[in-house]
């Protein structure tokens, strides 16, 4: 007979169980690398991830979280959401950089060669085109490093370890091939579905006020809605599988859709994909507050201006004047620059919800089996 072991899932021992079996669990999601685990033979405690061959081999930065507890209210996920962006501050920073730097340093190159005066103009425009044109690649290339960086420090982080940058930044590189491909197939899903929406605009505009060009149109666009929910709801998980898991890329999704359409014995509030949903208008309401005061700005100037003018004329050729006089838009820029540097917060808070559902979705699995 081969090794058996025991697991600990939530203070609770699962086994004897052989190899197999632990594999057989490990695919189901209901064993994870953090469960205690130790030999059948031995009073020594080690973890799920020590069993040789079970998992991928461990990784030189661990990701393993705080050991679960009670399943956290929504309030109480946005708070250790910021206590953990509070915590690793500078590496989140350190990340958002990575990103923003390499675009932010293409506009100001070519704010630099359009002010010089004796650059060919035909070449200025090429080499500004050029070099924003790399710049752009180079933060889309970036940015699979980005995210699985996020997983990573906010994993150590909520188990109270702390992690340097560029542990971080080396860990994650290993993780660029399967987050990249991931990247591209669920934001381009999300992509065409946008692209869906073009044409349904398309079409109301090209079949004027026919009565079944609106019909389609309608049928169409609830099409879209229902698209776009069930989208969300299989990929919710897809950046910690493919990182916290180290599951593939098919994996990850099958596991993201897993996790997401568990805890169907809660009420409806408490679900996964519902709690995801409310993190993520929460996010767009919180974009939406940061714009609200810059669109304000423009949208009173523009309004006193038109409410003094005597002249139409006037007030066009000063509409049209308007983004010259001022120059660049600083309070648009800083604002966006505010943006980048918070985005992590979301990243984190998905990270700590998948926490809570998959301590939940495993506890729940084992009772479920008897064992």
């Amino acid at each position: 007979m081969g090794e058996e072991w025991i697991i600990r899932v939530q203070g609770k021992e699962y086994g004897p169980a052989d190899f197999e079996t632990l594999r057989e669990w490990r695919r189901e999601g209901r064993l994870v690398r953090q469960n205690p685990a130790r030999h059948v033979d031995v009073d020594l405690w080690t973890t799920a991830a020590e069993i040789p061959g079970l998992f991928e081999a461990v990784s030189t930065v661990e990701v393993r979280p705080a050991e679960s507890g009670p399943r956290r209210s929504l309030a109480k996920i946005f708070v250790q959401t910021l206590r953990i962006y509070r915590n690793g501050f500078f590496q989140f920073l350190c990340l958002t950089l990575l990103v923003v730097l390499p675009s932010l340093c293409g506009q100001l190159t070519g704010a630099m060669i359009e002010t010089s005066s004796n650059v060919n103009v035909d070449l200025r425009t090429a080499t500004a085109a050029a070099f924003t044109l790399c710049m752009l690649v180079l933060s889309v290339v970036l940015w699979p490093i980005y995210i699985a960086g996020i997983q990573i420090i906010t994993a150590a982080i909520a188990a109270g370890r702390r992690v340097s940058f560029l542990a971080t930044l080396n860990e994650a590189v290993k993780f660029w091939p399967r987050v990249a491909f991931l990247c591209i197939l669920v934001y381009g899903a999300f992509i065409l579905l946008m692209l869906l929406a073009l044409v349904i605009m398309v079409m109301l505009a090209g079949g004027g006020s026919s009565l079944l060009a609106i019909f389609v149109a309608l049928g169409l666009l609830v099409l879209q809605v229902w698209m776009f929910g069930r989208l969300f709801i299989n990929v919710l998980f897809w950046q910690q599988a493919a990182v916290l898991e180290g599951a593939d890329a098919i994996e990850s999704l099958r596991r993201s859709k897993q996790l997401a359409r568990s805890g169907r014995n809660l009420p409806w509030f408490q679900r996964p994909w519902w709690r995801g949903a409310l993190i993520a208008s929460t996010w767009v309401a919180f974009l939406l507050a940061l714009e609200a005061g810059p669109t304000w700005s423009s949208f009173r100037h523009s309004f006193q201006m038109l409410m003094s003018a005597q002249d139409p004329q006037a007030l066009i050729e000063a509409l049209k004047a308007t983004p010259q006089t001022h120059g660049p838009d600083l309070v648009t820029s800083a604002t966006a620059l505010l943006q980048s540097i918070l985005r992590p917060l979301l990243g984190i808070a998905f990270v700590v919800l998948y926490f809570d559902v998959k301590a939940d979705s495993s506890d729940e699995s084992f009772r479920g089996d008897g064992n």
